[in-house]
């Protein structure tokens, strides 16, 4: 796998188009201006609410005005992880954030107004003007927060507070990528490699455990010295949260956050008691780590190699076309539209020092996601481009099927699109692949995406809920707590499997940026229980739920979580969607036995 030290290195073919946006920064800027005149005109629509159809105007204006905003927001925010800490592109993400709080502080009129009014006063707007029908469910939902909308003013100052403030995720994430010097390592083959946020678990697959070992040490003995300060970011961004829930008149922040998706806490307690009401099968999955890589004990730093032990590199090249055969089970405009991801130049493949670690997906009202990774050869890269390519095939049969004002989906609801990718992909290598290594490398992969989105997503999860109870107690949330946190659900999860050194095996939470994303983790584990349910009936030639699938796919923010998966036959309350993810775990977990020990026998 060619490596690069700078961007400048990096063929084009391999780097994200970002002129659908804008053309280049002078287009940038000019529409910057352009859209704080917009955003300003917003605030003539006060008292919009006693007259229909001037309600209806605000809210057609407010929509574009909103989308340009999203465009020059995205535009900053991709230009600076592409390459942190470059002024120019701080400076622009800087003017659009500014501009996003002036949309915000111009537009928090508009909820307390709307909530001044009594039922029958709401009712009788889509009577006068009946175009407003077009917003109805999002203006149902600001309505149904009645009780947790504040006055006008009020309003206006917690959007200023809040933007002003919300910055630990972007502190925590320059310390991390830009700012620490990991050190480096001599490979086996004499050859120096620079440690670094961004291909530290590429690194960890090195089959050589002693220099593992020596990465995994060097690696978190820096992120140690900064541990205090990463615990002090988190307890900001937490307290904030907590606050912000409390003065909306919420008990804490997880009853807002499930009052923000309209579930049941008994979602989620199903969740977590299933989970850990089959915790065996993870540790099962930890021995059989043990017995194929031959170990007496495991350490943290056994976790990251491939279990499968396949040397296979992938050029991107080879990872597109693996991808689109792998979804063809999904049907042909499905492929297509993947296919448009490529073409389109849609994802910024490469690592290098200064680029933002880990994957993500970025979409706006009006534009395809562009996807940001560090593609490394390996079948993980592979792995995930399937993912954040499965969040962008999402968002365009969304965007074609529903107004600008629908064109939003909810993380509960975008994980499955996601992991489904994960799932067909990991079946077509299981199936389709010529030698038994390469059939135990794709079911490997998808075990890995179940360990870490169901069982490690639920135990995060559960950390997380500590945090937000420790805060909610007046407590501080210090680097000892999180150490001890996670210390105590790594030992309950990991059972006997696992040995964890006392020093660096808790510091996983330092690099977790979902706990920047309030309640964000659990998602992927209602996720990866839908999305290993759809994949395998699809696979099994089940036409309804491949018809019903896709219409899932086009459902917009105008429908509620609960109803989106109605039309998958799934109820989240229901103990069985989570028994049947393990079930399928289970079953993988035997396929690849069985194959593994038909290999050593021979």
């Amino acid at each position: 796998m060619q490596k690069y030290n700078s961007r400048k290195e990096v063929p084009d073919k391999y780097k994200w188009d970002l002129s659908a946006f804008f053309k280049d920064d002078n287009d940038f800027y000019e529409r910057i201006e352009e859209a704080t005149k917009k955003v300003n005109e917003l605030e003539e629509y006060i008292n919009c609410t006693k007259d229909a159809k001037k309600l209806y105007e605000f809210l057609n204006k407010e929509i574009k005005t909103s989308s340009l905003c999203q465009d020059l927001y995205a535009y900053a925010f991709l230009i600076n992880d592409q390459e942190l800490g470059v002024a120019s592109s701080i400076d622009k993400k800087n003017k659009a954030e500014n501009l996003y709080t002036t949309l915000e502080n111009n537009t928090s009129f508009f909820a307390p107004e709307l909530l001044k009014l009594n039922k029958e006063e709401y009712d009788q707007l889509f009577i006068k003007e009946p175009k407003l029908n077009e917003f109805k469910a999002n203006l149902d939902d600001i309505y149904r927060e009645k009780e947790h909308i504040l006055s006008e003013s009020e309003e206006k100052i917690i959007s200023t507070l809040t933007n002003a403030m919300n910055s630990y995720d972007d502190i925590s994430s320059n310390i991390l990528n830009s700012q620490h010097n990991y050190g480096s390592i001599t490979l086996e083959d004499g050859t120096t490699q620079e440690i670094a946020s961004n291909n530290y678990r590429f690194l960890m697959h090195n089959k050589n455990r002693e220099i593992r070992k020596e990465i995994y040490e060097k690696f978190n003995k820096v992120l140690t010295q900064y541990s205090s300060t990463n615990a002090s970011l988190l307890n900001s961004y937490v307290n904030m949260e907590d606050k912000l829930a409390k003065i909306r008149h919420f008990n804490d922040s997880w009853e807002a956050r499930l009052f923000g998706l309209n579930l049941s806490n008994k979602v989620f307690e199903t969740l977590k008691q299933t989970t850990e009401e089959n915790l065996d099968k993870m540790q099962k999955y930890y021995n059989i780590r043990k017995k194929v890589l031959k170990l007496d004990k495991m350490y943290p730093y056994d976790l990251y190699i491939d279990i499968a032990n396949s040397d296979k590199e992938y050029s991107i090249e080879e990872a597109q076309e693996i991808i689109l055969n792998a979804i063809k089970p999904l049907g042909e405009e499905y492929q297509e539209k993947f296919k448009k991801i490529f073409d389109n130049h849609y994802i910024d493949y490469c690592q290098y020092k200064g680029k933002c670690s880990g994957a993500y997906s970025f979409s706006t009202i009006d534009q395809d996601s562009r996807i940001l990774m560090s593609f490394n050869g390996t079948l993980e890269g592979v792995s995930t481009i399937a993912h954040e390519g499965g969040h962008n095939v999402h968002h365009q049969y969304i965007k074609e099927n529903n107004p600008p004002q629908y064109r939003h989906a909810s993380s509960i609801i975008a994980e499955v699109a996601s992991l489904t990718n994960e799932c067909l992909l990991s079946s077509y290598l299981a199936e389709n692949s010529e030698t038994n290594q390469e059939k135990l490398t794709g079911l490997a992969n998808i075990i890995d995406v179940i360990i870490s989105n169901l069982y490690e997503a639920v135990r995060e999860g559960k950390t997380e809920q500590e945090m937000y109870e420790t805060v909610k107690n007046n407590s501080p949330i210090t680097k000892e707590f999180m150490d001890e946190a996670t210390h105590k659900l790594l030992k309950q999860y990991y059972g006997n499997t696992v040995e964890l050194d006392d020093e660096y095996c808790k510091n996983g939470w330092i690099r977790r940026s979902h706990y920047y994303m309030n309640f964000y983790l659990y998602s992927y584990a209602i996720c990866i229980a839908v999305a290993a349910t759809v994949a395998s009936k699809i696979l099994s030639g089940d036409k309804e739920m491949l018809n019903n699938y896709l219409k899932f796919l086009k459902v917009g923010s105008d429908k509620w979580p609960k109803e989106a998966f109605e039309v998958l036959g799934i109820n989240l309350e229901d103990k069985e969607v989570y028994e049947n993810a393990i079930k399928y775990f289970d079953e993988l977990l035997n396929k690849f036995e069985s194959i593994y020990d038909s290999i050593e026998v021979k």
